[in-house]
């Protein structure tokens, strides 16, 4: 998830823990601690833009890490405030709860986060929320903004602690149902236009979690399509075939980089010809503005020749490209359909 959420959750958890102990100083703690384990943002310094991929979310992001570093923060907070005699093991059940609701809550999303590393490379992804999503991000900010205004004293602060902390809770629940419904609809789209597939995965599209973007895989190529949940159960998702045309990637300049593309998304890759460039798409971030044209480029595209091609800022450059106030207007009508004098006029 983003900083401004983890920040906001991690004071919010801050409040409720640790503020009888230390007062406000909780919630700058536990929007710190929440943040820490992105510090794996400066490998970018030094790595190349494939390998940063692969670090990122990794080694800082596993419950190893998170039970070192909480050991390490508890042994600071307890020396800083050997007056306030807060016991070390609270201190440490602090900051172990918010580097791992931190690593949990990244997992919401598409990226990957490598829980269990250095003993297994595996990537976890739950496919929940988009990597913001405002509806989820609203009540957490809106209880942080409340406990900042809040004297110490005010019988209050608890209250709107949990008003930040209980909706966004709820609101991860809602995200599941959805997803459940979601993917029941895509296996019986699936089903009744007789389409062969070997796995699927649906994730959210940008912003929302109500417009989902769904990828099948099949046996040279993935179907892709979007699907809103206030779509009729009985209309069927149209999807549209990206062939996977693996054999280009014998033109790829770097073996090794291709090896760790590959890793990174899961499987789920095609690789194109944009005229002389060689471009790896990994599918898991979706479409730019799908739900517009079915036949858009992938948000996430990394050029693989010719050699010197910039890919520093891969994650970044599809996400909101080409987006106006048109693509915005069609992502209303994808999530809740027309409005009903173009539903009717388009009727036959």
């Amino acid at each position: 998830m983003d900083s401004l959420t983890h920040a906001a959750l991690g004071a919010c958890l801050g409040e409720v823990m640790l503020s009888r102990k230390i007062g406000k100083r909780a919630l700058f703690w536990g929007a710190l601690a929440q943040n820490l384990p992105d510090i794996d943002v400066v490998a970018a310094l030094w790595l190349s833009p494939d390998q940063n991929l692969l670090v990122h979310r990794g080694g800082t992001h596993s419950f190893l890490f998170a039970l070192g570093l909480a050991v390490l923060l508890s042994l600071l907070a307890r020396r800083k405030y050997r007056d306030r005699q807060v016991p070390w093991n609270q201190f440490f059940g602090f900051f172990l709860v918010q580097l791992l609701v931190h690593d949990l809550l990244d997992t919401c999303n598409a990226y990957g986060t490598g829980l269990l590393e250095p003993f297994s490379q595996e990537r976890f992804s739950f496919h929940l929320l988009y990597v913001a999503d405002p509806l989820f991000t609203l009540w957490p900010c809106l209880g942080l903004i409340a406990l900042l205004l809040l004297r110490n004293s005010n019988p209050k602060r608890t209250y709107w602690a949990l008003a930040g902390l209980v909706p966004a809770v709820v609101y991860l629940g809602y995200a599941f149902l959805n997803k459940q419904q979601i993917s029941q609809q895509i296996e019986a789209s699936l089903a009744k236009q007789q389409i062969p597939y070997s796995d699927y995965f649906v994730t959210p599209t940008p912003f929302n979690n109500w417009l989902w973007y769904a990828v099948v895989a099949t046996e040279n190529g993935y179907q892709i399509g979007h699907r809103s949940v206030f779509t009729e159960k009985a209309v069927p998702t149209e999807f549209t075939f990206f062939p996977k045309q693996e054999e280009l990637l014998r033109f790829a300049i770097d073996p090794g980089e291709v090896q760790e593309l590959k890793r990174f998304a899961h499987g789920y890759y095609t690789v194109e010809r944009w005229n002389d460039t060689l471009v790896f798409n990994v599918l898991r971030y979706g479409q730019m503005q799908g739900w517009q044209d079915p036949k858009s480029r992938f948000t996430f595209h990394y050029f693989l020749s010719p050699a010197g091609v910039d890919n520093r800022l891969v994650m970044q450059r599809g996400r909101a490209k080409g987006w106006n106030r048109e693509s915005l207007q069609r992502m209303k009508i994808a999530i809740f359909g027309p409005p009903p004098e173009k539903a009717h006029s388009a009727m036959p």
